[in-house]
């Protein structure tokens, strides 16, 4: 049988990585544990138990070294006291080397110390960062790395507030981040002014995908702006369409008031009324009468005379 695979968590919101369980036998999810990665020895905590057909690249999977003990928490802690001051030494030493147009966001070491990363944004391409790596390893004597991230990343590093008022997504439960166009919000009917729809990170916001598809869902029952429906008030042209209520905002021919008509009141006119020019419009098919296509049928005089 396969040996089990558990998904590892590192940072608090971080991605899943896998792993094989190995020899340990007791290992439960909510378990803290130490595996060896590329970057050291790092203390990470068990979320789960992966199915391990669902796994990518299981052949070389690493397996989990041991259970953490209390000593890893404490020194995990001891650790992460240190972080911010590392941060500002970062920046201090980013500033005296000249370097430009860099946010450096986060400093993060391994529960044992033996390794430090900074996570830095920036739009330069050509960035080259050595000096400041061999200034920064020689300054705290361990193994550092300096890690490019995304504007969305930053925000989510950052943590605060959005718009709506509550906690950043990013920092609060998005483990990762989907894809989100401009299509989405247009959908939803959101208004297309970018204050409105992008984040702090001045990406569109994560927020734009959740009700997406109850919005498509709900449009493929209505018509769209600007068609001529029939409705009990007469006939009009739809201004709005309000998909979650299942309803389209119409403007009245007659009096130009404007009416909510949910689905269930409503007749499309264009339709109804091609119907009706069809059935004006005679059958060319069939001659005499014989026909039950429900057309006039046409009188012989206009019949196509045969040459």
């Amino acid at each position: 049988s396969m040996e089990p695979v558990v998904g590892i968590r590192f940072q608090k919101l971080g991605k899943l990585y896998h792993f094989s369980v190995g020899t340990l036998e007791d290992i439960q999810a909510g378990d803290h544990v130490v595996v060896e990665t590329k970057r050291g020895n790092q203390l990470g905590q068990v979320i789960a138990f992966v199915e391990p057909e669902k796994v990518f690249q299981r052949r070389n999977l690493r397996p989990v070294t041991r259970k953490a003990n209390p000593r890893d928490l404490v020194l995990r802690q001891v650790w992460q006291d240190k972080e911010l001051s590392a941060l500002i030494t970062c920046r201090e030493k980013a500033h005296q080397l000249g370097v430009k147009d860099v946010k450096f966001v986060k400093a993060e070491y391994s529960f044992d110390g033996t390794w430090l990363t900074f996570y830095y944004a920036t739009e330069n391409k050509k960035l080259r960062l050595n000096n400041l790596q061999n200034a920064l390893t020689r300054s705290f004597r361990t193994r550092v790395e300096l890690q490019l991230i995304g504007p969305r990343d930053v925000a989510k590093y950052l943590g605060g507030h959005g718009a709506c008022s509550g906690p950043r997504c990013c920092s609060t439960f998005l483990t990762d981040f989907s894809p989100v166009s401009i299509r989405m919000a247009k959908a939803q009917g959101i208004s297309l002014n970018p204050q409105e729809i992008t984040g702090m990170c001045g990406r569109l916001r994560c927020c734009l995908v959740y009700e997406y598809e109850q919005y498509v869902e709900a449009k493929k029952n209505l018509p769209k702006v600007g068609k001529r429906i029939d409705t009990p008030q007469g006939p009009g042209k739809v201004r709005d369409v309000r998909a979650l209520r299942d309803s389209i905002l119409v403007e009245l021919e007659e009096t130009g008031e404007y009416v909510e008509i949910f689905r269930e009141q409503m007749e499309p006119l264009e339709e109804l009324e091609a119907l009706q020019k069809k059935a004006e419009a005679g059958c060319a098919k069939h001659e005499g009468g014989g026909c039950d296509c429900g057309a006039k049928t046409q009188s012989p005089s206009e019949m196509p005379s045969e040459e």
